[in-house]
């Protein structure tokens, strides 16, 4: 969840393990129990990282890369559009022929955003922000993570100054049932 460097090396690391999780899912046959056990994983992990991205990267981009705003418009609606996908999983069993259409689509859409980002939006940013300012956002992003929200919450607000303040509240709230269902923990 926190894995330290500049804000381009964390939400890149933050895509490996996700894709990960994508792995394991397709290595399991469709129906075993063990894919909703990784989705949540991915789910949680991805909420995380988008609450992060919401908050600090997007701003940024707005602020230093020519026609950011644009940019980071594309991203909020790439952001949406998957959340909503999470959230229509969350009530999807294993062994639900929903469940494999939901995952098969969001795997998709993550995979799409992850190559534009790391393709378009990062290379730009790394060269129209200092490296100090990367590094500053690198941390923001990761204590931004520790108290995000872990469920996907569609409705909620994905821009400065709301999310910010929303957020740790949404994501104690998940932590605890998360806690109290086994929700991401194999077991």
């Amino acid at each position: 969840m926190g894995h330290g460097g500049n804000v381009i090396d964390e939400l890149t690391t933050d895509h490996r393990e996700v894709e990960e999780l994508f792995g394991k899912i397709e290595a399991l046959p469709s129906g075993h129990k063990d894919r909703k056990l990784y989705a949540d994983q991915a789910t949680i992990e991805l909420i995380r990282h988008s609450v992060a991205e919401e908050a600090y990267l997007y701003p940024a981009v707005r602020e230093h890369v020519a026609n950011g705003g644009a940019l980071a418009d594309k991203e909020l609606e790439d952001h949406a559009e998957a959340e909503q996908i999470m959230k229509d999983l969350e009530g999807c069993a294993a062994d639900d022929a929903e469940f494999d259409r939901l995952i098969g689509k969001l795997m998709s859409e993550i995979r799409e955003h992850v190559a534009d980002e790391e393709g378009n939006l990062f290379p730009r940013l790394r060269e129209a922000c200092p490296a100090d300012a990367l590094n500053q956002l690198g941390d923001k992003v990761r204590q931004a993570k520790k108290t995000a929200p872990t469920r996907p919450h569609p409705s909620a607000p994905d821009k400065p100054p709301m999310n910010k303040l929303l957020a740790p509240g949404a994501g104690m709230v998940d932590r605890v049932r998360d806690a109290m269902s086994g929700r991401g923990k194999s077991g």
